[in-house]
């Protein structure tokens, strides 16, 4: 069954014979698979009212648990944006009654930020649609294909990411 992958490969084998283009095949794919799964996750999280960026900060704070609070910091660490950025996301949230803020109990100079009732009914609806559609899109891979193509995509992202962190950093 080929695909447009394929194709492109093709051209490129055809094109420039000099270079080994096998690695089109699983990343050029990915590439493309990357781009669906964003679009669908969108639009799920549009039903739900909801931005990538607000269900990120939404279920940071719902995946740690009772009391469904972190600090600002935290939350910015968990979802790779700056404190400015987090400053933003959590404007526009706490406008919306979805989270609440307030000084930190131990030490003062820090925000404490928490999932409000309708936040925490939000997300949970939102990521519900989301575990049952990404279901939905595995289910031509057998459950031993999956588990497989899990660990192989851990490490294939293990390592890109640590030649990533080895770049920024020279």
């Amino acid at each position: 069954m080929a695909d447009e992958v394929d194709e492109i490969v093709a051209a490129w084998r055809r094109e420039r014979p000099d270079l080994d283009v096998e690695p089109l095949h699983v990343l050029s794919r990915l590439d493309r698979l990357a781009g669906v799964l964003g679009e669908r996750r969108a639009a799920i999280f549009a039903r739900h009212g909801l931005r990538r960026h607000e269900f990120d900060v939404l279920a940071a704070l719902r995946r740690a648990g009772e009391p469904f609070a972190l600090t600002a910091g935290e939350l910015a660490a968990r979802t790779y944006v700056t404190s400015g950025t987090m400053t933003s996301r959590l404007d526009g949230l706490t406008e919306r009654r979805l989270v609440t803020r307030s000084p930190d109990r131990e030490d003062g100079r820090l925000v404490r930020v928490s999932l409000t009732a309708a936040g925490r009914d939000l997300v949970d609806a939102a990521f519900a649609e989301l575990v049952a559609a990404e279901r939905e899109l595995l289910t031509p891979l057998p459950d031993g294909e999956r588990a497989s193509l899990a660990e192989t995509l851990r490490t294939l992202l293990a390592t890109a990411s640590s030649e990533a962190s080895d770049t920024m950093a020279s």
